[in-house]
């Protein structure tokens, strides 16, 4: 009765005209909107509805919330879904976002707590996303990465990677797959990538890649769908089988979407490079 319930309002709830000032957000800021086809463009808008619709949202440290935010961040969670099976992200249930960059509150070790090693120091955040809580985001930096793909490094997108990342109940840099075949290709490609990555971080080396996901194979992930999506020709030339991996995976094709794009443009193609962001676990 429940699923009954929930597709019933789903589908009422999709179609329902999209509103125009929404449509400005999304031309206004999200550059990947402009590179989708007309059916990509309207499975996206129905994507959003629901999504923003279903999500509590909460603004923090005084951001007070408004439709550009909701809206914004939205599509640039479900833009990950466009092309996947998916239940609009049912392990999320709460969105809180600040204007600016915070620093988490220290954890302080409990009272009967032993602890073994040294508590980890709090360090300013871009985001963060929890197993069993909601995802946090910055709000200048979610929109400075929606408008700016040429920077390599989208917030949302790497937030909401390590939610599709968790919905198996752990966040090790593989989600969900569909047979055993792709889970084999996933661990043999993910891991060379990822030991390539580490390799290059320790002797200080820059790659295609940011060296934040060297940290482990969740943050590699994460900052992979960041590549894959906002720099895909570069991932597509220096690390084929990854980009391939994530094709199949996402089933999306972001480099013929900037290829067709760049040529209707008139431009020579993508040489964008990686920035350097804070951390965004």
């Amino acid at each position: 009765m429940f699923h009954w319930l929930s597709g019933r309002r789903r589908k009422k709830l999709t179609r329902a005209p999209f509103p125009d000032a929404w449509e400005d957000i999304l031309r206004r800021n999200i550059a990947h909107y402009c590179m989708l086809d007309d059916t990509e463009c309207a499975r996206l808008r129905a994507i959003i509805q629901v999504f923003l619709t279903e999500k509590n949202w909460e603004g923090c440290g005084g951001l007070e919330l408004t439709d550009e935010i909701r809206v914004t961040i939205s599509a640039e969670a479900c833009l990950l879904l466009l092309g996947i099976p998916h239940d609009y992200y049912r392990n999320v249930l709460t969105i809180l976002v600040y204007p600016s960059t915070v620093v988490p509150p220290q954890r302080r070790p409990g009272y009967f707590e032993t602890v073994l090693a040294p508590v980890e120091i709090a360090e300013p955040i871009l985001g963060q996303a929890f197993r069993q809580g909601p995802v946090i985001l910055i709000w200048d930096a979610v929109l400075r990465g929606s408008r700016h793909p040429e920077d390599g490094h989208n917030v949302a997108y790497h937030e909401f990677a390590h939610k599709l990342d968790m919905l198996d109940g752990v966040a090790d840099g593989t989600p969900p797959l569909r047979d055993r075949a792709e889970y084999h290709d996933w661990v043999s490609i993910c891991a060379r990538e990822y030991l390539r990555l580490k390799r290059a971080a320790e002797a200080g080396r820059k790659t295609f890649l940011d060296a934040y996901g060297a940290t482990d194979e969740a943050e590699f992930f994460a900052v992979a769908t960041e590549q894959f999506f906002d720099q895909p020709i570069r991932m597509k030339q220096h690390a084929p089988d990854l980009y391939r991996l994530l094709k199949e995976y996402y089933r999306q094709d972001p480099a013929e979407r900037v290829r067709r794009d760049t040529c209707a443009a008139g431009d020579s193609g993508d040489n964008l490079t990686p920035s350097s962001p804070a951390s965004s676990g």
